[in-house]
């Protein structure tokens, strides 16, 4: 049975605010006397992960999720409930914790800007206390991986994003952490630097690190993440595999049909079968529900109707996924 590395039961965190009318004259008022608000930002969310797994915590703008990261990394008390991680409290224990942990935020630079990174790797060393011997090993393994070479003597601000973000883990995972937080770590990367440090990610974690990653770039969560859970208004609305956030919708297909002539070919009669675009009477996007239709079936009645050149199946994309759960929720 897989270890459980984290921890979380029955987790909230409310903030106090104050409101005051608009004008001097409640601006005054509000000098002696304030109201105050009072705002849930995480309610009584709980989860568990396991040690070896990427989980992505995905949640539209303002949902809590990075409150609920400032809180499994120890920045941020809680109002309620209980966080273990790997034994220990990371408000509590922090002096221990921080030794067992690594961060990445994507907006947010952990290294010095006019100096070269290899000075804040030295600087990190020295904060962590990483023996000589281990850090050259590990300077050279991650550097290895991240394909990074003599770049990391040149200084910072000359660096390009890609290049930064690459020296950001290094930071991060110099003193061999087991789990890293990662916050939005590929916004604003191009293509290439994306797939680098994906792949980067994917070694690591085959290596046993355990990655907690927050982001709105659903292809991080495709390609990475092994469960998801899914925070709306400050609770959790799911938490589950990939394939299970999938099969919230049912087990529903998009299939591309291109015909060989014009001639008119209605599915408004195949049960399970709707029609999503028609682009010109050749070019038919559909929606298959496998449940009620099983795609071969699906396949052998259209063939029937009609003959057509070329045909792809795909999964239901990711956003609608997404982007139901969230409407779900708001709509409650």
């Amino acid at each position: 049975m897989e270890d459980i590395l984290i921890k979380v039961d029955g987790l909230g965190r409310r903030y106090v605010t104050y409101k005051r009318g608009s004008g001097f004259k409640e601006s005054i008022k509000s000098f002696f006397k304030r109201k105050k608000v009072y705002v849930d930002a995480v309610k009584n969310v709980s989860f568990t992960v396991k040690e070896g797994d990427i989980v992505g915590i995905l949640g539209p703008n303002g949902a809590g999720k990075s409150t609920t990261i400032k809180m499994l990394t120890g920045t941020l008390y809680p109002s309620e409930g209980t966080i273990d991680v790997m034994g220990y409290n990371p408000c509590k224990d922090r002096v221990k914790y921080v030794k067992n942990m690594g961060a990445v935020f994507g907006q947010k630079s952990q290294l010095i800007f006019d100096i070269p990174p290899v000075d804040s790797f030295v600087m990190n060393k020295a904060i962590y206390d990483i023996d000589d011997r281990e850090y050259e090993e590990r300077l050279k393994l991650l550097t290895e991986l991240l394909e990074l070479g003599d770049i990391i003597y040149r200084p910072t601000r000359v660096l390009s994003l890609g290049e930064r973000m690459k020296c950001e883990f290094i930071m991060a995972m110099l003193h061999n952490p087991k789990i890293v937080f990662l916050d939005e770590p590929t916004i604003g990367l191009d293509v290439i630097a994306k797939q680098n440090v994906r792949k980067f990610i994917k070694e690591m974690n085959e290596r046993g690190v355990t990655f907690i990653l927050t982001t709105h770039d659903l292809q991080d969560v495709e390609q990475l993440a092994k469960n998801v859970i899914i925070i709306n208004s400050g609770e959790k609305v799911f938490d589950g595999t990939i394939t299970e956030l999938k099969n919230t919708l049912g087990a529903k297909k998009i299939v591309e049909i291109t015909l060989a002539d014009d001639t008119e070919s209605d599915v408004s009669d195949i049960e399970g079968v709707k029609l999503i675009e028609k682009n010109n009477n050749l070019q038919f996007t559909l929606e298959v529900d496998t449940e009620i239709i099983p795609i071969n079936k699906f396949i052998g009645l259209m063939s029937q109707k009609s003959v057509f050149t070329d045909i792809s199946i795909k999964e239901l994309p990711m956003e609608d996924v997404i982007a139901k759960i969230y409407t779900e929720k708001v709509g409650k």
